[in-house]
């Protein structure tokens, strides 16, 4: 697949926010590991209906069932009551279900022939093979219509399968992110780094000053574990070797082990050493990814770097960027040659029949009205913090994103170039599957870098 170049101006396009964000400049991802189900109810979220997907028409109590990786409270809670609250208007019933282990449990459901109506995908690869494989349908042309209305083809090209439509951009994230306390930074005299030799050299000067760690990490995300390796991996090789090697390796024009790649590895496993990380759960492989929020809020590290969507993890009350005690922010994870890149990434809904219930739902999950009601439900539940959902749907209103929010964009603004996750892209058996293992194998102690990429290269599909 394509990686495309993100610039600015697009950026503002397709995002609409307002020329204060913009100026005049330019993927299972939840806390926990046990799964929920939340049915939704009427509620706050929803009002006019004039600019929602699907045919004004009454399914007459249509049930339609939705499944994904996204299973904590605020972001289950506010796709239910967001769409619950549209399908009302059009005789629909619909239930959000949220999985931890959503990614070996929907290829279960698919072999005993009992999928949801709709999955919402976090890997593009694992989408294509699904597609290629007729497990989920082709969308129907008011669906597609709809996302062309409302999403740019940087993001929808991803769910495109050999000239076909297949699935609905949902979320967007932004991952190239360096979260942190100004207050701590302030206290020890530490800059936010620019560079990433001075992120190194910050790293390493935490370390020998004692006291909180530099770095709080953890890989645990139930059958997903090791995915955030695989996000650090794929950093690395952007910052080390750029846009044109990431691409060739996504696509397996050069090898899992090619020394590229094997060198971004050790990058990242040489920074996560025990003198540099705290990891709450007694290792990195058993520290659950999510609680690395309540780690950095309480002091036991100075940075965590993960996505756009990690805000929503931080305890409720928890202050963003206003400039108080133990408000936390977010810094650019640096560069290397000056060419600012970020890591993007996203999810993709797709339906497993073509009934036209179905079809109406992803529709409206297209468009902007879904996006926006999420995005303000979701902030809703979280008592007025940060909602961790992010969206690139055009002709949003602005003022449902805070001003951290909108911050993230800021960071898009000043990059020069934009890949898409590429675990995400590969095919599944890597992307979600050696990849995460054989990493974790590595971040263990229990392979080198050079053994990790040797295995997952032999497990490429040929």
């Amino acid at each position: 697949m394509r990686s495309p170049l993100v610039k600015f101006a697009a950026v503002c396009t397709v995002l609409a926010l307002t020329a204060a964000a913009c100026g005049s400049d330019k993927k299972s991802s939840t806390a926990g590991s046990t799964g929920t189900t939340v049915k939704a109810t009427a509620g706050s979220t929803g009002g006019s209906t004039t600019a929602t997907g699907g045919a004004a028409k009454d399914f007459g109590g249509a049930k339609v069932l939705i499944t994904g990786p996204e299973r904590d409270d605020p972001s289950a809670g506010a796709i239910n009551a967001v769409l619950q609250t549209w399908g009302k208007t059009r005789g629909l019933d619909i239930t959000y279900a949220g999985d931890a282990d959503w990614e070996a449990n929907i290829n279960t459901q698919v072999q005993g022939g009992n999928p949801p109506d709709i999955g919402i995908f976090p890997q593009p690869g694992k989408l294509a093979e699904f597609a290629r494989a007729k497990s989920i349908k082709p969308l129907a042309d008011n669906v597609t219509a709809s996302i062309k209305k409302f999403w740019s083809p940087d993001y929808s090209n991803y769910a495109n399968v050999d000239g076909v439509q297949y699935g609905v951009p949902v979320k967007t994230d932004l991952k190239s992110l360096v979260w942190y306390q100004p207050d701590k930074f302030k206290a020890k005299g530490y800059k936010v780094p620019t560079t990433f030799d001075e992120f190194t050299a910050l790293v390493k000067k935490m370390a020998a000053d004692g006291g909180p760690k530099p770095l709080c990490v953890g890989i645990e995300s139930g059958t997903a574990t090791g995915w955030p390796f695989t996000d650090w991996t794929e950093e690395m090789v952007l910052r080390q070797d750029g846009g044109d090697v990431y691409n060739q390796w996504v696509e397996h024009k050069i090898s899992f082990n090619d020394p590229k790649i094997v060198k971004a590895m050790d990058t990242v496993l040489g920074l996560w050493s025990k003198d540099n990380v705290f990891a709450s759960g007694g290792n990195i492989a058993a520290t659950n990814f999510g609680d690395n929020a309540q780690a950095l809020f309480d002091g036991k590290c100075y940075m965590h770097r993960q996505a756009s969507f990690f805000s929503g993890f931080f305890p409720k009350g928890t202050k963003f960027a206003d400039g108080s005690a133990g408000a936390v922010d977010v810094f650019y994870f640096p560069d290397i040659n000056g060419d600012k890149p970020v890591l993007t990434a996203g999810t993709y809904a797709a339906g497993f029949n073509d009934k036209a219930a179905t079809m109406a739902v992803l529709e409206y999950m297209s468009t902007a009205d879904y996006a926006q009601k999420r995005q303000a439900e979701q902030t809703k539940l979280l008592n007025g913090g940060l909602s961790g959902f992010l969206s690139a749907a055009i002709g949003q209103d602005p003022s449902v994103y805070q001003p951290l929010e909108q911050g993230f964009l800021k960071i898009l603004s000043e990059s020069k170039l934009s890949r898409f996750d590429g675990s995400d892209q590969m095919p599944a058996a890597v992307g979600a599957g050696t990849f995460w293992t054989l990493g974790t194998s590595a971040v263990n102690g229990d392979l080198t870098a050079q053994k990790a990429a040797d295995q997952i290269e032999a497990s490429w599909p040929k």
